[in-house]
């Protein structure tokens, strides 16, 4: 059904634009794991040339995914994430397996960061640090309550978050290059490693690499709210992808002014390191108020992301049939209602590394099968209106759906038991289809 011929309320409303689409996708994709992740870069590729090379390989990866994906968000303007491409262009079955694993993880998701959050607040509020998961879900609560108002509310939100979170940012890499800060210790170089081992080490990083720069298709989300989907889309996409790459890049080469690559290597946590530095005892706390800066953004990206799926699952049958309700202010209540109940849950009950860890492997058999929608729709449907056409199709098509194959398979190869559970769900997944399918058939019948 065309979103034209939606029912009143069930439509979203058309309100957002290019702010909007750069600041959910800064907001969904930079967290705490740009803090986190350089050490461990740093420890398998010990050369400057080896360590800065995989974040701008990285960088490129989801540059060619936004260029692609941007042109299937543009061509079906329909809310719902990645959801919406494997339903169009694979069926039901396919769009049931991406839509449920990818709802349920970004409520993970949304789950997994309030608890940094409520570690990152007892740290500068001592006092906090036995309320720690009553912090994260009073975090779901205030931004369930935000979100409520509509969405031109929620939109503000995201922008006003996703600015304190590049303007922290900023902050902490002009303090890097500008303050004084005490001399690293020595830390002799490492040797790279070489053959076989540099190819390990390589592929490693680039999957931290990766997951570190995941979250640049959130604009997706959100496709039959943009103003003007032909324009929009790909220009927060890419512009967003460009700005998160000059970000990681400049903010990677500030710590190793701070700490030396050496230095860096094998660090937990290289920003706590690079405080310390230039703060003294003051840097633990002050690093903990940047990293609760940065998530405030990512937790309002992923309610609002979570709570689009279910309204176009059930729109097309795939999910309980009052899901798909919009309040005339345009937010999808009860989808969002659920996002947060099932967030606050999985805190509570702590499962939330579980499913994340489970749903590691969706998530990149959701790119695959976005890749290959693009191949798919444009072999079936040559003289369908686009209006953005990937650059560089089929090329950059191709390479981003290698780069994710190669990624999925390294996926599976380094957590076996996890990918095992995975397969094991999509096995069960097909009799559970087939039975809500035929549920939902007899309600609509009876009505």
């Amino acid at each position: 059904m065309s979103t034209s011929q939606l029912p009143p309320a069930d439509r979203l409303l058309r309100v957002f634009g290019v702010v909007f689409g750069l600041a959910v996708i800064i907001g969904n994709t930079i967290g705490a794991g740009i803090l986190r992740t350089p050490g461990d870069i740093a420890s398998r590729l010990p050369t400057a040339a080896l360590f800065f090379g995989v974040w701008v390989a990285g960088g490129l990866y989801a540059l060619f995914g936004a260029i692609n994906l941007a042109e299937l968000g543009a061509m079906i303007p329909r809310s719902g994430g990645q959801y919406v491409f494997a339903r169009y262009a694979f069926g039901p079955y396919a769009g049931f397996v991406i839509g449920w694993s990818d709802w349920l993880s970004t409520c993970a998701s949304a789950a997994a960061i309030p608890i940094v959050i409520g570690e990152s607040a007892a740290v500068v509020i001592p006092a906090l640090a036995p309320f720690t998961k009553h912090v994260a879900v009073a975090t779901v609560l205030l931004f369930t309550a935000i979100l409520w108002r509509g969405a031109r509310e929620s939109g503000r939100a995201q922008a006003i978050t996703s600015l304190l979170k590049g303007l922290a940012l900023l902050v902490f890499i002009g303090a890097c290059f500008l303050l004084p800060h005490a001399p690293p210790p020595h830390v002799a170089p490492r040797v790279a490693p070489v053959g076989a081992a540099l190819f390990t080490a390589i592929v490693l990083s680039m999957q931290s690499v990766i997951y570190t720069y995941d979250g640049w298709n959130g604009v997706l989300y959100f496709s039959e709210e943009v103003q003007d989907p032909g324009r929009d889309i790909p220009r927060s996409m890419i512009g967003g992808v460009l700005a998160i790459i000059a970000v990681y890049v400049l903010l990677n080469i500030a710590l190793a002014w701070v700490v030396t690559l050496p230095g860096m290597a094998g660090e937990p946590f290289v920003a706590s390191a690079a405080a310390r530095a230039l703060f003294g005892s003051r840097g633990y706390p002050i690093v903990s108020l940047l990293t609760l800066l940065l998530l405030l953004s990512s937790v309002n990206a992923l309610l609002l992301m979570a709570s689009r799926v279910p309204v176009a699952m059930s729109r097309d049958g795939l999910f309980p049939a009052n899901a798909a309700r919009v309040s005339a202010r345009g937010t999808p209540t009860i989808a969002l209602a659920a996002s947060a109940v099932v967030a606050i849950v999985f805190i509570v009950t702590g499962v939330f590394e579980s499913v994340l860890a489970i749903a590691a492997f969706y998530f990149v058999a959701n790119y695959v099968v976005s890749f290959a929608a693009l191949f798919a729709l444009r072999r079936r449907e040559p003289a369908r209106a686009r209006p953005f056409r990937a650059w560089g199709y089929p090329w950059t098509t191709g390479l981003a759906l290698v780069g994710s194959v190669a990624f999925l398979i390294g996926a599976a190869v380094g957590d076996t038991q996890r990918s095992a559970y995975a397969l094991a769900l999509l096995a069960l997944s097909y009799p559970v289809f087939r039975l809500g399918v035929r549920s939902r058939s007899s309600s609509d019948t009876r009505v």
